[in-house]
Parts: structure tokens; sequence; C-alpha cells
């Protein structure tokens, strides 16, 4: 006699491998049709240069265009609640930059769950930031601007591109480990945190380096050190701040393409596979570069996921440290 129970097995095995075959036969014929790619960040900048450049090379390697839907507002809120609620299908995606990870903790009333409402499908870039000083502070490595800071605490302001952004949160995290104090100073972007830091009404901003680096090499602003794991080629004699003694320094602005959750295992791996791809191509990592960006496409899925985690849970303690608290209206 055949057990009831084993009966159910037999018939859940079945189902699940039926669900499986009907997932890769899914994904053997994706995309069918063009593919939407929401990049929560105005047009013209850096990211979405690389998004559409990015963008490009996979519709290529799939045969299907990949239409770029810049959805800015909210602090990159706007178009990432967007796609959390497409239909999982693989064809509505999102690129989100940094603060995808902060604003997770920043804002109490998101309208969506940053981990639970996406599935990760690859890492596309990442670029340290640089911290620049006016040159008119006397301190010409980091060494001597912690000694400088220390001996005048309160005195050195640091300009930031809005509260809870990247620059602001490496600010406060720099202040932490060099065990200083400085005065943190929001403008409504980085350009004119640049232009009050040219003007000396700040003395010291964490900027990406595509923002500074002419201003560094025609000597309007001097670079100290850079964030990442590793110099940058631009500035190959301005060392890291791990190499000058602050190891949990390491502060990287990301971005990476995410899918709706629930979509399809098989569909989440050929796009991940398709955008690794395309970014180990040189003229990916070429282009990318010339904007300040280092192409990643080494991570899978899960990788990627792990790696999220790790950044949400390291901006979580910065915010909850200062008690910064967001809404949206």
């Amino acid at each position: 006699m055949i057990s009831i129970s084993k009966v159910g097995r037999t018939l859940a095995a079945a189902l699940g491998m039926s669900l499986g075959l009907a997932g890769h036969a899914a994904a053997d014929k994706f995309p069918e049709h063009p593919i939407n790619l929401v990049v929560p960040v105005a047009p013209g900048g850096g990211t979405d240069f690389a998004a559409r450049l990015l963008a490009e090379e996979m519709g290529k390697r799939m045969g299907q265009t990949i239409i770029v839907e810049n959805r800015p507002g909210g602090a990159g809120n706007v178009g990432v609640a967007a796609v959390a609620r497409a239909k999982p299908d693989g064809y509505t995606l999102v690129m989100p930059i940094t603060s995808f990870s902060i604003n997770a903790s920043l804002y109490s009333n998101l309208p969506f769950d940053t981990q639970k409402d996406f599935t990760p499908v690859a890492l596309a870039a990442s670029l340290p930031l640089v911290l620049v000083v006016n040159p008119q502070v006397p301190a010409n490595d980091i060494r001597e601007l912690v000694a400088l800071a220390k001996q005048k605490p309160g005195t050195l302001n640091f300009a930031n591109s809005g509260v809870g952004t990247t620059a602001h949160l490496a600010g406060e995290l720099f202040q932490r480990a060099a065990g200083v104090d400085l005065v943190s100073v929001a403008y409504k972007g980085g350009g004119p945190a640049v232009t009050d830091l040219l003007g000396g009404h700040v003395q010291l901003y964490f900027s990406t380096p595509a923002a500074v680096m002419p201003l560094i090499q025609d000597g309007r602003l001097r670079a100290l050190a850079v964030t990442g794991e590793e110099r940058i080629a631009e500035l190959p004699n301005v060392p890291t701040l791990v190499e000058t003694g602050y190891p949990d320094m390491k502060v990287e602005a990301w971005f990476g393409v995410f899918a709706p959750a629930g979509t399809p295992d098989a569909v989440i791996r050929k796009l991940n596979t398709v955008a690794n791809e395309a970014l180990s191509t040189e003229k990916v990592r070429k282009q990318m570069a010339e904007q300040g960006f280092q192409a990643r496409g080494q991570m899978s899925p899960e990788d990627l996921a792990g790696y999220l985690d790790t950044e949400i849970k390291r901006w979580a303690n910065v915010i909850n440290d200062l008690g910064l608290r967001a809404s949206l209206n």
C-alpha cells in the first residue's frame, strides 16, 4: 500500500521539477521584448552614463533593447519604489545607487523593504571618494590634518552634499575613526559644496573623484587620501585612508542591478551572466574608468545580497549613532 504522505511527496517533487523546467524554458526565451531599466537619478551624470553604457552592452548580448528610464526624486526612493511594485518577470529592473543601503535606516516610512522586495542581479560599479581640502588648510597629509583638528577642535568644517549622503557619512566615520571634532555643513548637492570649499567657507570634503579631479590637477584643491581599497590611477601618489592607519575607512559609492522579488531564478542567473560579461569588456571598463568608476562584474546574485546586507548594517550603525532620521512626504 502506498501512503498518502508518500504520494504527496512524489507529487510535490514532480511539481517542483515541472516548475523548475518551466523556469528554465522561460529563461531560454528571455528576453522576448525590450527590458526597462529604471535609474533613480537625473540624466546626464556619471551614474546615468554608466547605466546607459551597461544597458547597451547587455542589450547587444541578449538581442533586445534595454531602455533606460530616469526616475529621480526622494533621494533615489521614487524610482526604486516603482520597481518594487513591478511585475517580477525580469522585464523591469532598477539600478539604485549607494543611498539604497543608506536609506534603509535613514527613512522611517519607505514604501518598500530594501531586502525583501528586491532580488539582487549584479554589482555594476563602484568608486571611492577622495578627501580634498582647501589649499589654505595647513595640512599636506592625513597625519597633519588630524593633528590640526585635534589642536583646534570644532574649528574645521567638512562639507556634505546632503544629510545622509555618502559624503556626509564618510565625514562622520572619519571624525570617529580619527578621534577629532569636525563640524558638518550640509549643502543641496556636490556642486554648492565644492563652490564653498573653493571659497574657503568649509575646509574639507569627501568628493567623487570626477567632480574635483580638474581642481586637484590645477592646484585649486589638495587631495589628501582616497577611501577605496586601492589607490586610484589618476592620483597615484595619494594614499588610501586604510594605508594611513584607518582600516575602517573603506568607503565606496556603488550601484548595482536589482529585480523585483519573485523574479524567476533562471532569469536572474541569465541577467547576472550577461551583466558580468558586459562589465568585463574593455570598452565598458575603459569608459567607466573615464568617469571615475571601477567596473565590477564578478559578483553572483548571492554575493551582491551579502554585500548589500553588510552595507545596510554598516550605515545603520552610523545613522543610529548620529540619531539621523528622514521621512518621505
